[in-house]
């Protein structure tokens, strides 16, 4: 079979992705290692997602059904076709597009395919990772794990927990482990700011009474068969433990939520160069990747924090994913002082309609300006009373005869 588009991976952004490139005239292929659509949003119970694209509070599922719904519709017109369960075992760049190595059931199939859109979203970093001592003890689970042990399966995890780390997703399990019953003792966070948004911090923490312990981090498990404590350590500003601040809590569970990393092993293997700051691919503004006829997407591309921006990358890697040839146009480089965190699109292709840019803060600030420079001409400043790196922020800036970007941001005297 030969397809225009091959989306890899169905969760929020592969929806929209495969939905956008039919519309605009493309005969796709969804591609989905698991048996049901919807990625992470299957097991997100909570409401919160929606608010920019449909001005509703709606919970994960909700959100992902939507796109469900239209896809199911969209596949009646036969542009598109659906393969769960479903592992792309190998890409091959070929003449005409690229060759995909399908696994199925037992059964392994070959498609082409001119263009594919890498939307296979992310994954979490573990506690192997963050290097903390002890045996391998059940009752430790990444937070998303845990929601799913909790939301899909419906097996309470312990009694006494403990969460490392104020990312989103822990800072919910918090909420939901407690509502469920159990004792959340603390967050302990090893940055000196919290790593979730604002609203959840006030939602999942202040409004059940759960402590957040900053400048903290688990430095050892205790236990052989079934965790029985943590080893809590004050960190210094290098994030390294200072030696006499142990403090051992006693605990049965312990829920990691310590960060999220760009799921990019294919592209890898097709040479897509990474972004070192986003860990996922370096995108012009029509989320196409240096290696031509490639794309990436929602949190494959850089990790978002709100749904709504994962579903808007998607729609608009599909509609350039179908409308546009390839193309060799001169790419401006995209450049940012050390103030950001990242900026994401990192090249420009020169055009005159505007282009979009997320962009994350590298520490908090207050009272900036942002600004955006064509050589040594300010083409686009905005004011911002309050900068946080775990709010991504979203711009629109003009483009047209540009012959470089370049982000600075300023301090308001």
């Amino acid at each position: 079979m030969k397809y225009d588009v091959a989306v890899i991976g169905a969760g929020p952004a592969g929806l929209a992705a495969a939905i956008s490139a039919e519309k605009h005239g493309a005969k796709v292929v969804l591609i989905e290692r698991e048996d049901r659509l919807g990625g992470v949003l299957k097991q997100c119970i909570h409401d919160g997602f929606g608010l920019i694209r449909y001005g509703e509070k709606l919970s994960g599922c909700e959100y992902a059904n939507r796109y469900i719904d239209i896809l199911i519709e969209r596949m009646n017109y036969g542009n598109i076709e659906l393969k769960l369960k479903t592992f792309v075992s190998k890409v091959d760049k070929i003449d005409d597009g690229f060759n995909l190595l399908l696994s199925s059931r037992g059964k392994l199939e070959n498609i082409k395919s001119e263009k594919i859109i890498f939307a296979t979203g992310c994954r979490e970093r573990t506690p192997k990772q963050v290097s903390i001592h002890g045996s391998r003890p059940s009752g430790v689970f990444t937070a998303g794990l845990a929601q799913y042990y909790l939301n899909i399966n419906g097996q309470m995890l312990g009694k006494k927990c403990v969460i490392l780390g104020s990312g989103d997703i822990g800072l919910i399990m918090a909420r939901r482990l407690t509502l469920e019953g159990a004792n959340v003792l603390g967050v302990y966070e090893a940055k000196d700011s919290p790593s979730g948004l604002t609203r959840n911090i006030y939602q999942c923490l202040e409004d059940f009474d759960i402590p957040l312990y900053l400048s903290h981090t688990v430095t050892r498990l205790h236990g052989r068969n079934r965790l029985e404590g943590v080893t809590i350590s004050r960190v210094d500003q290098n994030m390294v433990p200072i030696e006499g601040t142990e403090e051992y809590i006693s605990c049965d569970t312990l829920i990691v939520s310590v960060g999220l990393i760009p799921e990019n092993e294919l592209p890898k293997t097709l040479n897509v160069p990474l972004s070192k700051h986003t860990k996922g691919a370096i995108v012009n503004q029509y989320y196409e990747t240096e290696v031509k006829g490639i794309y990436a997407c929602g949190n494959a591309l850089h990790v978002n924090d709100l749904v709504d921006y994962v579903s808007e990358s998607g729609e608009e890697a599909g509609k350039f994913a179908a409308i546009r040839d390839k193309f060799e146009q001169e790419a401006v480089e995209v450049t940012f002082t050390s103030d950001f965190g990242y900026v994401v699109p990192q090249k420009i292709v020169k055009d005159t309609e505007p282009a979009t840019f997320y962009f994350r803060t590298s520490k908090i600030r207050e009272n900036v300006i942002v600004k955006v420079y064509d050589g040594d001409k300010e083409i686009f400043k905005k004011k911002y009373l309050n900068l946080k790196p775990p709010e991504m922020e979203k711009i629109k800036v003009p483009i047209d005869g540009v012959s470089e970007i370049r982000f600075v941001m300023e301090v308001i005297q």
